[in-house]
């Protein structure tokens, strides 16, 4: 590997912010996460986001915390940031985003890096726009969960994880407070849209993106003991409507696998505009 080719990259800081978002809002259904983040968090203290400057002009960007999301990302700098991340492995649980750019990158580290758990090649990327109509009636018993629920959402939000990803959120008291701590976060925000009968969390599904005009939905669960009976959809088409009143573009990404969730999410009225891909460790 060409050992010049990582000088290009360098820590994001605050100086070049606007620079940052405006890459973001190049695509901002597929950057949206990032541009999110970015918001979150000083960026001369974090030095989370990584840049892949040509000539002093910042030209993509690479997330790096938990998880490795790049932006804009083509081939150089997909070596280049591949070239600064090859020592870091362990920090990493996942690399995610747009399907490309994430097969640039893992074909770099892919040489250096253990062998991944999982490999989701194929994600589609789906959206409903300001104008875009709501194919179905929406339940409007989903509403924004409030801070009293927190011990139930918890547990809901750990099962979807749990269920999607293949091990648990958490596994010792000091990630189990973090992960309450997030919950508690989008809680607080508004952004945790829930329906309780009778105490029971039967669906839940989070705004847990919102930056550069679009927002990204994630953990998206219904009750095993309610699956199949025609909840889902209506559930969705009152999450698409809560998250409006803050984005014009909802989006959200899927498993191709999934077929049961796709029918769903296409009932209500999302259309495919990207393909993501998740590399998972």
């Amino acid at each position: 590997m060409n050992p010049f080719v990582g000088r290009g990259v360098r820590a994001v800081g605050e100086a070049d912010r606007a620079a940052a978002l405006d890459l973001c809002a190049r695509d901002p259904l597929a950057n949206c996460y990032v541009a999110a983040r970015i918001a979150e968090v000083d960026l001369d203290r974090s030095r989370s986001l990584l840049g892949h400057y040509r000539g002093g002009r910042l030209e993509a960007l690479c997330w790096a915390t938990a998880n490795v999301i790049p932006v804009e990302c083509g081939p150089d700098a997909a070596r280049a940031f591949a070239e600064r991340l090859r020592r870091q492995q362990h920090q990493f649980s996942s690399i995610f985003g747009p399907a490309l750019q994430v097969a640039l990158l893992w074909e770099d580290l892919s040489q250096v890096w253990r062998r991944p758990l999982e490999v989701r090649a194929r994600q589609p990327l789906l959206a409903i726009g300001p104008h875009d109509a709501i194919g179905v009636r929406a339940d409007l018993r989903v509403r924004a969960a409030e801070p009293g629920e927190l011990d139930q959402l918890v547990p809901a939000a750990s099962a979807m994880f749990t269920e999607e990803i293949g091990y648990p959120p958490y596994g010792d008291r000091g990630s189990e407070i973090g992960y309450r701590n997030g919950v508690r976060g989008l809680i607080a925000r508004q952004r945790a849209y829930v329906l309780i009968d009778e105490g029971r969390i039967l669906f839940k599904a989070d705004l847990g993106s919102v930056g550069v005009g679009a927002g990204q939905i994630q953990g998206v669960w219904v009750d095993p003991a309610y699956r199949g009976q025609g909840l889902a959809a209506p559930a969705m088409a009152r999450a698409v409507e809560l998250a409006r009143r803050e984005v014009d573009w909802v989006s959200l990404y899927v498993n191709d696998y999934n077929t049961a969730a796709l029918r769903t999410y296409r009932r209500v009225g999302f259309t495919e505009v990207g393909l993501f891909a998740t590399i998972l460790f």
